[in-house]
Formats: structure tokens, C-alpha cells, sequence
């Protein structure tokens, strides 16, 4: 019986002391959450004697190549609340101040505390609940701020524009999302970053560092100043400026004679890589995207069948044309297919059991440069056929067209070229794959004779064509395409200072650009000449399946020591010689010699009030 009630004592000794460790542990990792992993409770206490308030640097500013302003801040004021701070008040009289209605100002607070659309959310932490406030506005919310526990003004910068061109180049800035806060911890809800543009490819150059300033609350969480005379207040750090390689003045003259049209124009200093202007129309003022209305705004621009938000500069593809003439010529050099001297008929055409490719009306047999100079289609076609199907220089024709399409891959087509915008497209160059597939192995140079003048599969954004004029231009490199030219205190990437070099010999450049200069002289360009300046070009018309062809040139001035390249692309513009030619002279005559002559004045006109309607609506 003893032995029975000693073990019975024993039981319950181990039981208690069991029960004490037990809550002993428990303890300890409440105390361990509550003071380590969960950061409510430090929150809560932290915001009882101080309140952190965010310091948001001045972004970086941007200006053009010629140093004037381009994008500039102004003060604005954002409305945050606290909403564990927030004690009974008159709602309607604080609607009435800031001018919403009270369900506007319901809606809002249920959003705040949302945790699926504001994630992270915390009753401590300050929530933006209005943003940009004028300075007006922020005047009156000042005056009356005392009524309504929970709200302060938090001190914010927006951006302005001096001009009113270059939106998609230059971006726009707006509120962060999701993606946003997970991928860098820089941002919390409601911060704003680059969205598009300049703005989002720079963003970290030109958004500087917070900083934050502590302030001292007392009993009643009135704050009573800084912390420590602000010892421990953290400055912000401005972001870095930009220099863009944008001539803005030459920009807003693309744009003037784009109007009523939609298409692009690409200019590049060839020498640098330095892209001059990058039009791409239809267009809008960039300050429409600014402030509060920013939201019904941007919405209006998506719907617009003509689709303003859509860079056609860099994100549109199109069948090159004949502007792909001078690349082939280069590809059939390099292979030994042709020498400057080889020699095809043409009788208005390449005839194959498919079909006929027209030409133009011109002399034949003819060479290489005349062929070039009069765009004729017969002598591309003949080249392409030599290539590929002569069983005595490749095996196969796969291994022909691999050849070839390397040849154009290196000359940046097919790829993204890598300019410093989001959103480029790389274009299409098909392998031979494609083709085995398509015609179950069994095909000839003849059956995919439409790439031979830049049409068929083959497709190219208007900066592609444009470098591949600055590489003829520099006679065999480029740099790659970029609209930033300096970086306040910092060095540019090195892929916009070194130079690419394309599979292709150097000597055969000189070739190319002589048959360019033909073709002004004396061939399909011959509108774009200009007086004592020798410029060099190729038209391209290129077939559209949607209605009337796109007017396409591609050329560089001077023919010596060049020092711009263009491309032109209207689309349903038809011939190239129509449109696109006569609006590049202008557009060279405007940035080689600062001013559009009186005999050219007739052009501009013509060009500035002529109405090129789409032949269908963009899905």
C-alpha cells in the first residue's frame, strides 16, 4: 500500500513539473513571437512613442542631347492614414475637403484593409489613401488636418513635361504592384516607379534612396518633434540625372509630319549608335499621364483602335521590303555567290513555276549596284537561287540556308538588338526547320523566293532596318541602338560603347552604300536627294495582307564619314517613294543642316497635312 501511494505520489511530482515545463516553454515561445518573429506588437509600441516618417528623394531629372529639359518634378502631397490612430470624425466635412464623396472615401478604407489587394497591410504602418494633391488642395486639407485623427500629409514629388512629345520613349511613372514589392524590397505599397519608357529601364538610376525622419510622440500621440534633434533621421539621396541622345526639336518635327498617319521614323547617329528621334505615331502629351486622372486616361489611350501606347519604333513587325535588298547583297558578297560585276536578266521579272516577282523597267543583264539603285527584284531572286540551290556550294539547302540566315542573324535581325527601352520585339528570320516542316523536307530556293526582297516570313522593326543602315554607314559595325547618353556620376553599359561586327567582310560594304548612293542619284530615291549633301538610300513597298502596301526607306547621309541613319515606315502608305522618301529628306535636311530650306517648304506642306487612314482596325 505504501509502495501504491509513493508511486501514485511520484506520478503527480512528474506530472507538475511535466505541466510547469511545459508552460514555462510556452512562455518562451510567446515571448519569442511575439518580440522576434511577429512585428505587430513592436510595431504597435514603436508607433507609441514615434512615428517614422518616409523622406522620398527628388527623382532624377532628364534633358535632351542639346541640354535642354525634358522631364522635371513638382511638388505633391499624398494623403496617408494610420488606421489604428483613427478616432470618430466628421467624415462628410473631410470628403467635402478633398473633394470625394463618402463612398468613395468607404471604398477606399475597405481596400486598405484588404490583405488580397494590399498585401502586407498593417493597422500600424502608414497606408497612402489619396494621392497628389495639388498644392491647393493640400492648402485646405492643411488648414482643417486637425479634425481628422489618423491622417497626415506625406511630401511627394510628380512628374512634369517640358515638352509635349516622346511619351512611349520617354515612360511615365505610376503605383507599384505586386510583382513590384516582391521583387525588390525598396518599394511599399503605394510607392510609384517607371512603368514604361526611359522611367522603367532607368528606374534605378533615377529614383534615388528614402529616407526617413523620427519623430517623438508624447502620452497622447501628439507629435512634439524630432527625435534626438533628428540625430538619427536618415537623408534621402536625389536620384541621377539623364542625358538622353534624343534631339527633342528633331523629335517634335517627326511627330509634326507623322500626324494623320501611323507608322515610324527611327534616326541614328551611326558613329555612337545614338538613337536621334524615335517616332512612333499616332501619338499623345505625355502630361496626360500625370496625376490623378492618370488611371481614366491610360485607359482611354488603350481603347483607341489606332493604339497610341504601342511603340511601333521598337515593338511593331513588319516585311522589311526591298530595304532587306541591301543585306542580301551583302550575304551573296561574303559567299562568293556574286562579285560586284556578276551580271542577271531580269525581263521585268524572276519567272518560276510559282509565279513571277515584278520589277521595275530598267536596263538588263545589270550588276549589282544598278541592281540595287533601281531595286531590282529579279537580281535578288537569281542571287538567292544560286545560293541555295547550287549543289556544288552547299550539300543540302538546309545547310545553304543556314548559312544565309546566320549571315542576317549577325546583322540584328531576328533578335532584339538590345536597345535600352522595354518592350523591343526581336522580328522573325525563319531556320530551315521551318521549312522542312512546312514542305515535308522538299523545297527549293523558288518556293521560298519572297524573302530574296524582304518579304514572305521575314519580318523586321523599324530599327532594325534603321541600324542595319548605320552599319552600312560605318562600313561594317554598329553600336548597339540606346536613347541614353550619360548617366549622372556613372558610365553607360559597355554593350552601348562597343562595336558588333556581322559575319560580313568590311570591304563589301563599300558596294552596298555605292548602290545606295545610285539609288538617289539617279534611281528609286531620287527624292531624297540634297543639295551638296550626298545621301544614300533604298525604298522598300512593303505587301500588306491587311490593304495598301507600307511605304518603308532605309538610308545614311553623307555618303563620307556619315553622320546620320534613318528609316521611315508608313503604313498603307504605299510605294516607298511616295511617302516614306520625300519625310526622310526632311527629316535629314533638318537635323544635317538645322532648317528645312525654301525649296522643301513645298514637301513639308504636303507631307504635314496629308491624311494616310488605316485600311483595317488593330486587334
Amino acid at each position: 500500500m505504501e509502495n501504491k501511494t509513493k508511486d501514485i505520489l511520484d506520478n503527480r511530482r512528474f506530472f507538475i513539473a511535466g505541466a510547469v515545463i511545459l508552460v514555462v516553454v510556452i512562455f518562451i515561445i510567446q515571448l519569442f513571437s511575439l518580440q522576434i518573429t511577429n512585428s505587430d506588437y513592436k510595431s504597435w509600441a514603436d508607433s507609441n512613442a514615434f512615428l517614422n516618417r518616409t523622406l522620398y528623394p527628388s527623382r532624377g531629372m532628364i534633358y535632351d542631347r542639346e541640354g535642354r529639359l525634358l522631364v522635371y518634378n513638382e511638388p505633391a502631397y499624398d494623403v496617408m492614414i494610420i488606421m489604428r490612430e483613427v478616432q470618430p470624425f466628421d467624415t462628410l466635412d473631410f470628403c467635402q475637403t478633398v473633394g470625394i464623396t463618402k463612398d468613395i472615401f468607404d471604398k477606399r478604407i475597405e481596400e486598405i484593409k484588404d490583405r488580397r489587394l494590399n498585401p502586407g497591410y498593417s493597422s500600424y504602418v502608414p497606408q497612402r489613401f489619396m494621392k497628389q494633391l495639388s498644392a491647393k488642395e493640400y492648402g485646405v486639407l492643411q488648414e482643417k488636418l486637425y479634425k481628422f485623427p489618423g491622417f497626415y500629409i506625406q511630401n511627394r514629388t510628380i512628374r512634369n513635361y517640358e515638352y509635349s512629345n516622346a511619351p512611349l520613349l520617354l515612360g511615365n511613372i505610376g503605383e507599384v504592384d505586386k510583382r513590384d514589392l516582391e521583387d525588390d524590397p525598396y518599394y511599399v505599397q503605394g510607392d510609384d516607379s517607371g512603368r514604361s519608357g526611359v522611367e522603367r529601364s532607368y528606374e534605378k538610376e533615377l529614383r534615388g534612396e528614402k529616407g526617413v525622419e523620427i519623430l517623438l510622440r508624447d502620452a497622447h500621440g501628439r507629435v512634439k518633434g524630432k527625435y534626438e534633434e533628428g540625430a538619427h533621421d536618415i537623408a534621402p539621396v536625389s536620384g541621377k540625372n539623364l542625358t538622353l541622345s534624343i534631339d527633342m526639336e528633331l523629335q517634335a518635327y517627326g511627330e509634326m509630319l507623322m500626324q494623320n498617319k501611323i507608322g515610324s521614323i527611327v534616326m541614328i547617329e551611326p558613329e555612337t549608335g545614338e538613337v536621334l528621334c524615335m517616332v512612333s505615331a499616332p501619338t499623345f502629351d505625355p502630361k496626360i499621364l500625370v496625376g490623378r486622372q492618370r488611371g481614366s486616361n491610360h485607359s482611354e489611350l488603350e481603347k483607341d483602335p489606332r493604339k497610341p501606347l504601342y511603340d511601333r519604333s521598337i515593338m511593331a513587325t513588319y516585311p522589311p521590303g526591298s530595304t532587306f535588298k541591301p543585306a542580301q547583297g551583302l550575304v551573296f558578297l561574303q559567299e562568293g555567290v556574286i562579285t560586284p560585276n556578276t551580271r542577271y536578266s531580269c525581263a521585268y521579272g524572276y519567272t518560276f513555276r510559282g509565279g513571277k516577282p515584278a520589277c521595275h523597267g530598267h536596263e538588263s543583264p545589270l550588276g549589282l549596284i544598278p541592281a540595287l539603285a533601281t531595286s531590282c527584284n529579279s537580281y535578288f531572286c537569281w542571287g538567292l537561287h544560286d545560293m541555295l540551290d547550287d549543289r556544288k556550294r552547299f550539300a543540302t539547302i538546309q545547310e545553304g540556308f543556314e548559312v544565309w540566315k546566320n549571315h542576317i542573324v549577325s546583322m540584328g535581325y531576328g533578335y532584339q538588338l538590345g536597345i535600352d527601352l522595354p518592350g523591343e520585339k526581336r522580328g522573325y528570320i525563319p531556320n530551315s526547320k521551318v521549312y522542312d516542316n512546312t514542305y515535308n523536307g522538299r523545297w527549293t530556293s523558288s518556293t521560298i523566293i519572297s524573302i530574296a526582297i524582304g518579304q514572305g516570313e521575314i519580318t523586321t522593326t523599324p530599327l532594325q532596318i534603321c541600324n542595319l543602315g548605320a552599319t552600312i554607314a560605318n562600313r561594317g559595325h554598329f553600336i548597339t541602338p540606346h536613347v541614353v547618353k550619360e548617366i549622372e556620376n556613372s558610365s553607360l553599359d559597355p554593350l552601348y560603347t562597343d562595336k558588333r561586327y556581322p559575319t560580313i567582310n568590311k570591304a563589301y560594304y563599300e558596294d552596298i552604300a555605292e548602290g545606295m548612293m545610285h539609288a538617289v542619284l539617279s534611281g528609286t530615291c531620287r527624292g531624297a536627294a540634297l543639295p551638296g549633301i550626298q545621301v544614300c538610300g533604298k525604298t522598300g513597298t512593303a505587301e500588306n495582307p491587311h490593304g495598301k502596301d507600307h511605304s518603308v526607306f532605309m538610308g545614311f547621309a553623307p555618303y563620307d564619314n556619315p553622320k546620320v541613319a534613318i528609316s521611315v515606315l508608313i503604313e498603307n502608305g504605299g510605294f516607298g517613294a511616295t511617302y516614306a522618301v520625300p519625310l526622310a529628306k526632311l527629316m535629314m535636311e533638318k537635323y544635317l543642316n538645322g532648317e528645312i530650306s525654301e525649296e522643301s517648304k513645298y514637301t513639308e506642306e504636303y507631307l504635314k497635312n496629308a491624311v494616310i487612314q488605316p485600311s483595317h482596325v488593330y486587334k
